[in-house]
């Protein structure tokens, strides 16, 4: 919590408990710290009656105390919508600086306020009112995510090549038959792989299990006979890079990107976490039920207020053979 010396000892214990009692992880963390400095700072703005265009980066916040934000009314908190919406600087010092930023950006924050308020009011009962409770969260524009077609994916896997091609390819099939996030990939151990299974820890260090399919099982068994001959600095990871540590998440943006490149795709637009889309995508085309889906990628909503309905382990690895990349073998590129 040393980063958090600027933050007021209420907002401190909130990060903390998040940290050490809900297990979230620390990019989760540090979007409450920013978020909620920013709505604290827009607070005493307003409270203090300063000028509207004084930097918000200038006002200090570690005064803040509880009958400060005892006095924050519903009012208020709409102000600080109503300015993120239209008054705030987008790519601050940028050529293209705009203001208002996205719907989904102000989701985000007042998700953070929301969680602020239930800890007060819910969890260590310092407030009794809770005026964020009943507010609408901003309307998102929906839009379909970005996927690969089945051609597109074999072509990427047909591409890969070069001195790290068993481990780019068992990646890239991780990827595209389990639909695992980026993070959840550079955080693997070897210990982690159970026979025709992976155990994955996701957000809030919550673990699952993701069946690979018996193509994205030979990919991996190929790229271990090459793994157990390296030693990293960290011998237990999975995945390591050329200069022997553990496989950093910027590494496995960087090698998507170039796979991309080299099928022909477009890697402007195309990520890692689009082969997690792509993954989706491929299972429900081809008969995957939802919920199985949802199960598989261990991916809970914000406003999901249950956890999804228990999948058995024979539909999960139903799941996994039911994606037509299951099929693709290392010895076909």
């Amino acid at each position: 919590m040393e980063r958090y010396q600027d933050c007021p000892q209420l907002l401190r214990e909130f990060l903390s408990y998040h940290e050490t009692i809900k297990g979230q992880s620390q990019r989760t963390i540090s979007e409450y710290y920013l978020d909620l400095r920013m709505f604290l700072r827009f607070m005493k703005l307003i409270k203090n009656e300063m000028p509207y265009d004084t930097d918000l980066e200038t006002i200090p916040i570690k005064d803040v105390d509880l009958n400060f934000i005892r006095q924050i009314s519903v009012t208020d908190i709409y102000d600080f919508l109503s300015y993120l919406a239209n008054d705030r600087i987008v790519h601050e010092g940028s050529y293209s600086e705009s203001r208002g930023i996205s719907s989904a950006s102000r989701f985000r924050k007042l998700s953070a306020i929301k969680s602020f308020y239930k800890y007060l009011t819910v969890r260590t009962r310092q407030l009794g009112d809770n005026p964020v409770q009943d507010m609408e969260y901003p309307k998102l524009r929906k839009s379909l995510p970005r996927y690969l077609t089945l051609e597109q994916s074999t072509a990427l896997l047909h591409a890969v090549d070069g001195p790290n091609r068993k481990r780019d390819f068992a990646i890239l099939m991780i990827f595209l038959n389990c639909g695992i996030r980026r993070s959840e990939l550079v955080n693997l151990n070897i210990s982690d792989i159970y026979e025709d299974r992976i155990r994955v820890v996701g957000k809030g260090n919550k673990e699952r299990i993701v069946y690979m399919g018996s193509a994205c099982k030979a990919a991996i068994d190929a790229y271990l006979i090459e793994r157990n001959q390296i030693v990293l600095t960290d011998n237990r990871a999975l995945f390591g890079s050329r200069d022997h540590n553990r496989i950093s998440v910027s590494a496995v943006h960087r090698l998507v990107k170039k796979h991309l490149l080299e099928a022909g795709l477009d890697s402007s637009t195309l990520s890692a976490h689009k082969l997690r889309h792509t993954a989706a995508t491929l299972m429900l085309q081809n008969g995957v039920d939802v919920k199985t889906v949802q199960e598989v990628l261990g991916h809970e909503h914000l406003n999901t207020t249950q956890i999804y309905t228990h999948i058995e382990n024979t539909e999960l690895k139903i799941a996994s053979e039911a994606n037509p990349l299951s099929k693709i073998k290392i010895d076909e590129i």
